[in-house]
């Protein structure tokens, strides 16, 4: 690695990185299938996905038609990456045994470990047959869509594609590793002013956001629309908000402590509720929703906005929140969700669904336009990283936990073969232009530090 490693940091040219020799193994963070059970009769929110995790060295696999090897310089933790390594809702080899079944290439991905990881920033060393767009040397970002395209299904749509999957959760060789396995047409330009890390943070969760504020396929968001994100300090939050100042809309924020409400204003937020100084608990009990906790939450975002109620809800809690989201948004409003990380199973009130025609659209990740046009954005310094702390690689145990726990604000992210933070950034002019703002979040959170 330690060639590669060098021939990227020199700056070294196309021909040089196809001479370079491809190491027969590499080491990448992985499950073990033999393990899925070591959580049994453990609750869930006693799972530590550290436990889970290991460091190990696996075989280099070889890029087939229409795929790279990328040298991964730094990922970053998504939350799938805390299901994967609690085994929750099913063990992710569940997946990698179904996509073996699917076809010959699948086949390669059904192993008895998953190399995790659906985030990268890295430079191409080779490519497969097929492959024209993209050469070894290359900086490149990928998105974690991974779709083969057999079927009409997906032509409208690549998130409608039967064999859709996503990247190092529902696929083997990720990027949390020292190398990674994609598809040439999950890859995107690396933002030239950023660090490694910096740049491995937005590609999930930036077009996450994007996908279900902006798209076609989400809320269309329009200028002027009141829109209620929940975790507005975390990984996706931070991306929305941007999206949504840049489109015209007025975020209201909401976050769990001071330090999150202080950084969402620094992104020029002024409708902040912090959930703990407000003390808003939506559930009586375990099984029961608090109607007066939705009602006042309800009356505080009118009191924020004037009297307005919520065109957009950006809903990822899940379980605690959906039953509020539903409540708040306006009589014909949207409730646009993409995740549950407080739990699959939403208990809400229909009658304020139907009644007052609302909708819900579901939202997962994003295909390959959309996920270009997020970084486009980022590549212009319209949109910007909210990475908070980099792990090394060897840390990631501890990266995820912080995930997993929610200690974490803006995104975690992990150094694989950058040797330090910072290293990467090409234009500096254009950096020091953006700075500030990519600097925000980087400031130690006195309340978790």
């Amino acid at each position: 690695m330690d060639e590669i490693l060098s021939a990227i940091v020199d700056g070294a040219e196309s021909d040089d990185f196809r001479a370079l020799p491809i190491p027969e193994s590499y080491r990448g963070a992985v499950l073990l299938a033999e393990e899925t059970g070591m959580f049994e009769g453990v609750p869930s929110d006693r799972k530590d996905p550290a436990k889970a995790l290991h460091l190990q060295d696996v075989p280099t696999p070889e890029p087939g038609p229409g795929e790279a090897l990328v040298a991964v310089m730094a990922s970053a933790v998504n939350y799938n990456t805390v299901w994967s390594a609690i085994f929750e809702p099913v063990p992710t080899f569940a997946f990698l045994r179904r996509y073996g079944k699917a076809s010959e290439e699948g086949r390669r991905h059904d192993l008895p470990y998953h190399v995790l990881g659906s985030d990268l920033a890295g430079v191409v060393l080779r490519t497969g047959v097929g492959v024209s767009g993209w050469k070894p040397g290359d900086r490149v970002v990928a998105h974690c869509l991974s779709a083969g395209l057999n079927s009409a299904d997906g032509h409208d749509d690549t998130m409608l594609d039967p064999e859709q999957r996503i990247w190092g959760f529902e696929t083997n060789f990720g990027g949390l590793a020292q190398l990674a396995l994609v598809r040439a047409n999950q890859l995107m330009p690396k933002p030239r002013h950023l660090s490694w890390e910096e740049a491995a943070s937005s590609g999930l969760v930036n077009s996450t956001a994007y996908r279900q504020l902006v798209s076609r396929n989400g809320a269309r968001m329009k200028q002027g629309d009141n829109v209620l994100v929940w975790g507005a300090g975390g990984g996706l939050g931070s991306y929305a908000v941007q999206l949504v100042h840049n489109g015209g809309g007025i975020p209201i924020c909401v976050v769990s402590n001071a330090h999150k409400a202080e950084l969402v204003r620094s992104m020029g937020a002024e409708l902040v509720i912090d959930r703990a100084a407000e003390e808003f608990t939506f559930w009586r009990d375990e099984r029961t929703p608090d109607p007066k906790e939705r009602k006042r939450f309800g009356e505080r975002i009118r009191e924020l906005t004037g009297g307005e109620d919520a065109d957009i809800v950006l809903e990822h809690p899940g379980r605690e929140t959906f039953d509020v989201s539903v409540f708040v948004a306006r009589r014909g409003g949207t409730i646009v969700t993409c995740a549950s990380t407080s739990g699959y199973e939403h208990q809400y009130d229909n009658r304020y669904l139907w009644m007052s025609l609302k909708r819900i659209i579901g939202s997962h990740f994003a295909n390959y336009r959309e996920a270009w046009e997020a970084n486009r954005l980022i590549c212009k310094g319209m949109v910007h990283p909210t990475l908070s702390k980099a792990y090394p690689l060897d840390g990631v145990g501890e990266a995820v936990t912080s995930v997993r726990r929610n200690e974490h604000y803006g995104k975690v992210g992990v150094l694989c073969l950058a040797p330090e933070d910072g290293m990467g950034v090409e234009d500096e002019e254009f950096r020091a232009r953006h700075v500030e703002a990519i600097n925000r979040f980087r400031t130690p959170d006195p309340l978790t530090a």
